[in-house]
């Protein structure tokens, strides 16, 4: 028998929503090294919840019933599905639940999770494409998913960084960090800019921290283990979640990778997001 529950049941529940290509698995892997925090990686408990909503709304059961009273029994299902799960799974003090998600359905946490605490990631977007590119560079032996000769689609640098910032994740993800901005979501939500983290570590997990509402803890950032563990043949040649065990600012290569010409259209379609998050 595989069921059991741990001890202790989690006291907090911490969530990341963060870029793509912008130091999600090295903040998790961060947290990890404080005994009091599991940090997990790419998380499916929003998964869980938002298939169980689309039953909870659609359903006729429910609908047949007193509408207060269901309403009522779902929240309290969404809060104590998400806190039995992490029961089910570790005995720490705290968890920090990794998902893109997260920051665009604020208002869905919120309503059974009230003012959760969500860390976003953000990184110079030319560096986010750059990133990307250079995955697809690393790979020639495999098929991208994107390249198409006889449509001529993706078969350059420029028509890749179009297909990306029109798509997942790249796309979808930039389109919801917009809307949170628009809409005030983005007030509730505490941004780290990964050249921020690199450069200044502690400082910037000291500020992570006082946001949470909990004691800081020192951290060793010239040896961070990987804890987290994904299967990255799940996501493609895209889906590299492997850490640098140090933690150390890396040099700005856009303007090679993606050409000067290419870097400037990011930077003049996004100006939105380099005036928003100080990126010059």
């Amino acid at each position: 028998n595989y069921f059991h529950y741990t001890t202790i049941m989690p006291d907090k529940i911490f969530f990341q929503s963060s870029l793509p290509r912008s130091g999600s698995t090295l903040l998790q892997n961060i947290f990890a090294q404080n005994p009091d925090f599991y940090a997990t990686p790419t998380s499916g408990a929003l998964e869980l919840l938002y298939a169980a909503r689309n039953n909870y709304t659609n359903s006729p059961e429910f609908k047949a019933q007193d509408s207060n009273l269901m309403r009522t029994g779902w929240l309290s299902f969404c809060r104590n599905g998400m806190k039995g799960f992490y029961h089910g799974i570790t005995d720490k003090k705290y968890v920090v639940d990794k998902s893109r998600g997260w920051g665009i359905h604020y208002g869905f946490l919120n309503s059974f999770y009230p003012d959760p605490k969500i860390i976003c990631m953000v990184r110079d977007l030319r560096s986010v494409f750059a990133s990307m590119e250079k995955k697809f560079r690393k790979y020639p032996e495999m098929d991208s998913g994107i390249v198409n000769h006889a449509e001529m689609q993706g078969t350059t640098t420029e028509k890749r960084i179009d297909l990306w910032a029109n798509g997942q994740p790249i796309g979808l993800a930039i389109e919801r960090l917009h809307q949170m901005i628009n809409d005030g979501t983005a007030k509730n939500v505490h941004f780290v800019k990964f050249e921020d983290l690199t450069r200044d570590p502690q400082i910037e997990m000291n500020k992570i921290y006082d946001y949470l509402g909990i004691e800081s803890w020192q951290h060793n950032f010239d040896d961070v283990k990987q804890v987290t563990k994904e299967d990255d043949t799940i996501y493609g040649i895209y889906g590299d979640h492997q850490i640098r065990t140090k933690v150390e600012p890396i040099a700005n290569d856009f303007h090679k990778v993606l050409g000067t010409p290419a870097s400037n259209w990011i930077k003049d379609t996004y100006k939105w997001f380099f005036d928003e998050f100080k990126y010059y």
